[in-house]
């Protein structure tokens, strides 16, 4: 949705210090001292991603400042954007960016912003002090729908006007401060990404067996070997599954029938076994359907948004070795049709769907669950047979070297979503030392990646403390303190009264233009056939933001003029009391659900 509060009221309500300015300036809108071009709507049949014809600006590109789409169609030069120039986003979070790359053609839901005059205003003045503005205007729209910002309000941002030469050494300054403060959060970036490096490099040679090499070679005597422990796991699976059948029966109140043990799911092997690394001495492969059993999918029936009953967790609770028992819905629903998806600790959950492909099949153990909890229908949960210890050794397994390379190799795309199926999952390669190997690794292990995690947190904080630093700098700017008042100065008052000249010489410009022009120009009609009010009395029950917007008439190819006629309508409902609005809490989108607030009397 668009934003129904006044400018003036945001910056008098703001608490963060970036809205501020010294007493002596002024302020004026942004429209006074820049122009803003809307992007144009591109026909997508004529977009591509082979570098043929001009790259195509899409809001995903504005922080990034280059793009791998091209469009090879007709073009009006107007919609050109050159290196250097400032774009903002329309949709989404409103980012500010500059472009990097070559002459590029600017698509709708982005905006070009050009100064008119740079004797009035700094541009690399406007590019510190805009983004706050723009992130206070973000926070207080609603998300209706996906956030929307309109040229309108864009035009209306009432930004600080020192002296033009304040402005510059301001610029100068904040350059000067930032670059120092750009290197050292480069370097703290580098010191992160090394000791990842690290973190990776340690648990793959834990899983190859590199790690306890000297602690191997102390062990006088193995009472276990990796292919022993095996043929024990297996022996104790086949009796987990014969217990499991015999419950059945018994609950079922019938007598087991003959033979019935031979109907045992022997497991599959590990995945193209023939040619797996190799291990060390008394190692071996295993799949994991030969280490745990069962290893089954989690329920699918819709969570409530009240949070009653059960809670069921997220598809976003796993991570590679890591449950976040935090995360997660509610199911209301009887003990019996739950009770086979309620997760215990030292269980195993694996990601069978995910967008990310790097967040597809990771495995994490679940631990600390204090109460019964459910797994959903796209994360896999694998109960290890001996419990704790090979649990916590399927997890740092699974999640490295050639156990991981394998499952992202079976990774499938449909639909947008990226999965690998339970069949894939159970042929997962695991390399499978002496139990008291496994002991001494996990153990290990655990102490260095906490001490790793210590020195992640560590520059976690510096670099936060960093970054404030530069909210500082912004803020000091801003309100005047971060560089000299200069008497000499053109006071700003002088410089209002320029941009005033510029303003009434840019209208006169205007209508003799206008008086020229042979043939009257004439407005596009918005070609909506439907109002807001006419989608919601059709409706029965809450229809979300995005919904409404399609049902409106919206599509990707939309005019701006059409869009703008949609968040218009939608203000002016809002304004006028005649609609509801509630959080999607169901699906944590950030978008909100819609409804008539008396369907009898709204019209």
């Amino acid at each position: 949705m668009a934003l129904t509060r006044k400018i003036s009221d945001i910056i008098k309500e703001d608490t963060t210090g970036l809205l501020s300015k010294h007493p002596s300036w002024l302020r004026i809108e942004l429209s006074n001292v820049a122009t803003i071009l809307n992007g144009f709507a591109f026909p997508s049949s004529y977009f591509n991603n082979d570098g043929i014809g001009l790259p195509l600006i899409r809001i995903r590109d504005v922080t990034e400042g280059n793009t791998t789409t091209y469009y090879n169609g007709d073009y009006d030069d107007i919609y050109l954007v050159n290196k250097n120039e400032i774009l903002v986003g329309m949709d989404g979070d409103f980012n500010l960016g500059l472009w990097k790359s070559s002459p590029s053609l600017l698509n709708q839901r982005v905006c070009k912003i050009s100064l008119k005059n740079d004797n009035i205003y700094d541009k690399q003045f406007l590019i510190y002090l805009l983004p706050p503005y723009l992130k206070a205007i973000n926070d207080a729209t609603s998300s209706i729908t996906v956030k929307h910002l309109s040229s309108k309000t864009l035009n209306e941002i009432l930004l600080p006007l020192p002296p033009l030469n304040e402005q510059k050494r301001i610029a100068d300054k904040i350059d000067e401060l930032f670059s120092e403060l750009d290197n050292g959060i480069e370097e703290l970036e580098t010191a992160q990404k090394k000791l990842e490096l690290y973190r990776q490099s340690l648990l793959k040679s834990a899983v190859e067996g590199k790690l306890s090499k000297e602690w191997r070679e102390t062990q006088t005597e193995i009472s276990e070997t990796g292919k022993q422990l095996l043929e024990r796991i297996l022996k104790e699976r086949r009796e987990r599954w014969a217990q499991e059948k015999l419950n059945e029966f018994n609950e079922k109140g019938k007598t087991p029938p003959k033979n019935w043990q031979e109907k045992y799911p022997e497991p599959v092997q590990p995945y193209d076994s023939i040619n797996l690394p190799k291990l060390p001495n008394n190692w071996t492969w295993a799949s994991l359907d030969q280490l745990a059993y069962p290893i089954r999918n989690g329920m699918s029936p819709k969570p409530n948004i009240e949070e009653k009953g059960y809670p069921i967790l997220r598809i976003n609770a796993v991570r590679a070795m890591k449950v976040h028992l935090d995360e997660c819905r509610h199911i209301d629903l009887p003990y019996e049709s739950v009770k086979n998806f309620i997760i215990k600790n030292n269980d195993i959950l694996i990601t069978r769907y995910n967008g990310s492909i790097d967040l597809l099949g990771v495995f994490g153990v679940v631990r600390d669950l204090d109460k019964p909890m459910l797994h959903p229908d796209k994360l896999i949960r694998a109960q290890p047979i001996l419990g704790e210890t090979l649990s916590n050794w399927i997890e740092l397994a699974a999640n490295i070297g050639h156990s991981r390379g394998y499952v992202k190799s079976r990774a499938k795309t449909t639909s947008g979503q990226t999965g690998v199926s339970g069949e894939d999952i159970k042929q997962t390669p695991i390399a499978l030392p002496p139990l008291t190997e496994q002991l001494y690794l996990t153990n290990l292990i655990s102490l260095k990646l906490e001490n790793i995690s210590n020195q992640f947190d560590s520059l976690a904080i510096i670099l936060k403390q960093t970054s404030d630093q530069k909210l500082n700098v912004l803020k000091d700017a801003f309100n005047g303190s971060l560089v000299y008042q200069d008497p000499n100065d053109e006071p700003a008052q002088i410089l209002l009264e320029r941009i005033q000249q510029q303003k009434e010489a840019e209208f006169l410009a205007k209508k003799n233009n206008t008086q020229k022009s042979s043939t009257p120009k004439v407005k596009k009609e918005v070609s909506m056939s439907k109002t807001i009010l006419d989608v919601l009395k059709n409706q029965s029950d809450w229809i979300s933001g995005q919904e409404l917007a399609t049902a409106f008439g919206l599509t990707a190819q939309s005019s701006i003029e059409d869009i703008e006629q949609f968040y218009e309508e939608l203000r002016t409902l809002s304004l006028d009391d005649k609609i509801m609005v509630r959080p999607d809490q169901l699906n944590k989108k950030q978008q909100d659900l819609i409804k008539l607030k008396d369907k009898t009397d709204a019209s």
